[in-house]
């Protein structure tokens, strides 16, 4: 299963005796590769000797690869088990923390750790109550129809959707030293707007983190922790078919309930300091890792092509700021305490109830925001 894997992924991962050894099959975008292997050798430093022998493959390209379908007949073959970023409800792929959580040097953004703070930092300077009232974004929209589409709600002449929507082109802002695209100073509105690129987008959690209300236009895809997050208690659920009269809808109806507006975006905040920490994203790996190698019914070897890595050569080969963000996220020690409690799966009627409660506040607002503009309609 693990080779028949391999065939769609970038590298596979071996641990051994608390080592690791990397075989590499193809080099991906940017340092994705990089930065994703150093984060696994970061958590063999904080817990030595406690993370199990295994072996493992790993595909860091945008889109999942594992289609459902290909494994649901009675006569079908186990799914190959591939870690990757993101998956889908008709897609297997395993999920994995991203690679910016430990640094992004392309377009110069800092590990979580740091990032977090900036951004806790920033939003002491600006009450909610004090930024602009309206909805921020900012980013590429040629990765998708979606982003496209969004350019429609940017405020013109004709319209104001209350969106305030803006292009990033990462080339200049490289040549210009990054003076532009600083996360932290990028939280002066009440609302800000998450919409997906090719798949799922690592900005959500730098969005959800800005106090601000996010208006998280429909998802299609999913990380390791934004299933746990609920609408009209962490984020607004903005329609992706009607995506401009949605938020319009939405900053208005914020605007007229402050109170409620701000709750939920200091939920959003609370929730990624408190839960999405840097210790908690250890224990996710720790716990996946470990349930994971649980299932291996073989004794994991080093590939004959597979050399061994380690923190100190990773950073001693590297330079600029992949080396930097290396060494500001190198975990210089093993935790003093144990990985948190793994608790029991949900049971299933809690989970459906879960997800019945999920899709009735989506309803909910779809049905607010359907009031909204049938009384504009009449007014008009």
């Amino acid at each position: 299963m693990v080779e028949r894997a391999s065939r769609m992924a970038d590298f596979r991962l071996v641990i051994l005796n608390g080592k690791a050894y990397v075989e590499s099959y193809r080099k991906s975008f940017q340092t994705r590769d990089v930065f994703t292997v150093w984060g696994i050798l970061q958590l063999l430093r904080l817990y030595p000797g406690r993370v199990p022998d295994l072996d493992l493959v790993f595909q860091c390209a945008d889109w999942p690869v594992i289609s459902a379908s290909l494994y649901s007949a009675s006569n079908a073959t186990a799914p190959p088990p591939l870690f990757h970023y993101c998956a889908n409800d008709s897609t297997l792929d395993i999920v994995f923390p991203d690679w910016t959580f430990w640094g992004w040097p392309e377009i110069n953004i800092k590990p979580w750790d740091s990032l977090l703070k900036d951004l806790d930092e920033a939003n002491s300077r600006t009450s909610w109550m004090d930024r602009d009232p309206y909805a921020y974004w900012k980013g590429n929209p040629l990765v998708s129809l979606s982003r496209i589409d969004l350019l429609k709600c940017n405020v013109s002449d004709k319209q104001d959707w209350n969106a305030r929507v803006y292009l990033q082109d990462w080339s200049r802002e490289a040549q210009q030293g990054y003076k532009h695209s600083n996360l932290a100073s990028q939280c002066t509105h009440r609302y800000k707007i998450y919409i997906e690129g090719w798949t799922w987008s690592v900005s959500e959690k730098y969005i959800l983190a800005c106090d601000s209300v996010t208006l998280l236009v429909k998802p299609h895809f999913y990380d390791f922790y934004s299933r746990g997050l609920m609408p009209m208690h962490h984020y607004w659920p903005i329609r992706d078919d009607d995506k401009c009269r949605s938020i319009k809808f939405a900053v208005d109806w914020g605007n007229s309930h402050q109170q409620k507006a701000r709750a939920m975006g200091k939920e959003a905040s609370n929730f990624i300091q408190r839960d999405l920490k840097m210790d908690k994203v250890y224990d996710y790996m720790f716990h996946l890792l470990s349930q994971y190698a649980k299932l291996l019914k073989y004794k994991p070897v080093v590939p004959r092509r597979a050399v061994e890595i380690c923190s100190e050569t990773m950073a001693c080969r590297s330079s600029g700021l992949t080396k930097e963000f290396m060494m500001e996220s190198l975990v210089k020690g093993p935790k003093d305490k144990n990985p948190c409690v793994l608790q029991p799966p949900y049971d299933p009627a809690v989970l459906q109830s879960a997800l019945w409660t999920k899709q009735k506040s989506i309803r909910e607002v779809e049905r607010w925001e359907k009031q909204y503009w049938d009384n504009q309609n009449r007014n008009d």
